[in-house]
């Protein structure tokens, strides 16, 4: 430590920074970067972080938990007409189909918006865009409060429209907030706790209203009782739009994560070009096509549930939205094991195969039950099907950000949230036809159909951790070029300097953390460097004119004005690959 701390200082002429590193294991070194133009990492000293320190906030609890709050508000407002289809539609006047429309343009607004708002999240970052979520479902649920009159149903459709909006603001969400905010651990747990808020609040969808709103004839007396619900949940919505003003920041101080890091320390990539790669990841594709089949048929029952239930067993309001709310409770503990279980093998591929396995196994038994004639069979059956299919959902997420790793949470996050949405009102509109015309049972049957598919495409997904991968890696050992897919060219010889082994005689290079030892020169006259140095000297050769002329921090040598001489060394040794 003596020895490296005295070639720094022979490096740069500056004395060697003591280490901010201290024995505790949610801190760690790593190298402080940020992001520099043609996707390189580029070191620096100056901003708010301080990127050489791996460190947890205090804050991230309050930020998850938070952010879970107003997605379980935000997605109690989609299924709250839904889950009492039938009242609704007889205060409305209107057709089940245009009450089914209310849950349906949660999935229609979400299409178009996914990518101009992942866009404006990179642009804006993570509080600018709770800030438009919150303030966006707040502003829909009063609005709501301007239709108690059942002429009124235009407005109705405005105010949930809103809302519509803010969930893009929201769902696409749970993976970036847990990789900003929680070291590498704790990931698993925070993005369940994100995205199982969303599914607590569809579960008091199904539940409340049926309490809330009793099937009466008399309008007075059911726009009184509808009023109770609106005023409650607008309540509720503008509490928590406070509380993101409060507790909401950018991201915290420090890195939670080596990924994280090293996700600091690449340039923000162009949304066109990650769009591109995401299309070309053949296994982001197939979960993406699977995820949307299963999360899909989820939409689609949860919105048909009350039309279902209601056929099979009359004046069943409550049941019915107590069936929905068994559903969303067994789904939340259904995506505890599997996290815990990764948590221990990270099994990912397998895991989600499991989950989908079971998923279609327990949508034939609630399709084979539902016309029983006992409730306590269905609330069974249902919850077992709910357990599977409702705790794939976090699963999806995270296999996603495994997949495309290192690009954007949000980009990757918004595909694969973009497909359940397609085929939700695909199977919604579908079902929907086929239970009117033929019952329960045959669209129960058409959802079973497309499950089969999704359980093939799954096993046809290869596990590829990248973000595993870069966690699991020292930053000298991982190439960011590599997990970002790109394994030729300028990253290509990058790996063959760093790894030691060059074609024709390359010098060998010693890793070690930061530093360089000036007093050893290798044959060719290549000094011994460290990962950043080899990066940051390879960069020279390709863009001479880009490379700073002193050292920007002590974990980057000095390398000019020796560089273009060592790139030459370095060219003239190891034959080029590009």
């Amino acid at each position: 430590m003596v020895n490296e701390d005295r070639n720094q200082q022979e490096c740069d002429g500056t004395p060697a920074q003591e280490s901010a590193v201290r024995a505790d294991p949610s801190v760690s070194a790593d190298p402080s970067s940020s992001a520099h133009p043609g996707g390189l990492a580029r070191p620096s000293s100056s901003g708010p972080e301080d990127l050489s320190v791996i460190k947890v906030s205090r804050r991230r609890w309050a930020v998850v938990l938070v952010f879970s709050s107003y997605s379980m508000c935000n997605a109690f407002q989609w299924i709250q007409y839904g889950s009492i289809n039938n009242i609704f539609m007889n205060f409305y006047e209107v057709s089940t189909v245009a009450i089914d429309w209310l849950s349906m343009c949660y999935m229609l607004t979400y299409i178009p918006l996914v990518l101009p708002v992942a866009w404006l999240l990179e642009k804006f970052g993570l509080r600018t865009i709770a800030l438009l979520g919150s303030a966006l479902n707040c502003l829909g649920a009063w609005v709501k409060l301007g239709s108690l009159k059942p002429h009124l149903f235009p407005v109705t459709v405005l105010g949930q429209v809103i809302c519509s909006v803010a969930q893009v603001f929201i769902l696409g969400m749970p993976s970036h907030i847990a990789s900003v905010w929680f070291r590498a651990d704790e990931v698993l747990r925070a993005s369940t706790i994100a995205a199982l808020g969303n599914q607590l609040g569809i579960g008091l969808g199904f539940l409340v209203p049926a309490v809330l709103v009793p099937n009466i004839d008399d309008q007075e007396k059911l726009a009184y009782h509808i009023s109770i619900m609106f005023y409650i949940i607008g309540g509720v919505a503008t509490l928590l739009f406070i509380l993101v003003i409060i507790v909401f920041k950018e991201k915290p101080k420090h890195p939670p994560s080596r990924a994280q890091s090293l996700s600091y320390a690449m340039a923000s990539p162009d949304a066109s070009s990650s769009i591109i790669r995401l299309f070309k990841n053949l296994n982001f594709m197939l979960l993406v096509i699977t995820y949307g089949l299963n999360a899909g048929a989820f939409y689609a029952l949860s919105t048909l549930l009350n039309r279902m239930v209601i056929l099979h067993y009359p004046g069943e309001e409550v049941n019915a939205g107590g069936i929905g709310l068994t559903i969303i409770i067994a789904g939340m503990l259904g995506a505890v094991v599997p996290v815990l279980w990764l948590d221990r093998t990270k099994a990912y591929k397998e895991t989600t195969l499991v989950v989908y396995i079971m998923t279609l196994v327990g949508m034939v038994l609630y399709t084979f039950t539902l016309n029983l004639g006992h409730l306590w069979v269905v609330f069974i059956t249902a919850g077992t099907m709910g357990f599977f299919m409702t705790g794939y959902i976090p699963l999806g997420f995270e296999f996603a950000v495994e997949l495309t790793y290192p690009e954007p949470e949000a980009m990757s996050s918004g595909f694969l949230n973009v497909s359940p949405q397609v085929f939700g009102i695909i199977f919604t509109i579908s079902q929907g036809q086929i239970i009117e015309n033929y019952g329960p049972m045959p669209g129960n049957i058409f959802l079973c159909v497309f499950l089969i598919l999704g359980v093939v495409l799954t096993a046809f997904i290869k596990a590829d951790l990248r973000r595993q991968k870069a966690n699991k890696e020292t930053p000298e050992n991982v190439s960011m070029g590599e997990l970002a897919g790109q394994s030729s060219g300028f990253w290509a010889l990058a790996e063959d300097v760093a790894a030691g082994v060059g074609v024709g005689g390359a010098p060998e290079v010693d890793w070690f953390r930061g530093g360089c030892e000036t007093n050893s020169t290798h044959k060719h006259g290549a000094q011994r460097v460290s990962s950043v140095g080899v990066s940051a000297l390879l960069f020279c050769c390709s863009f001479p004119g880009s490379f700073p002329t002193s050292c920007p921090s002590p974990g980057l040598p000095a390398l000019v004005p020796r560089a273009h001489h060592c790139c030459h060394s370095l060219l003239s040794s190891v034959h080029p690959r590009s």
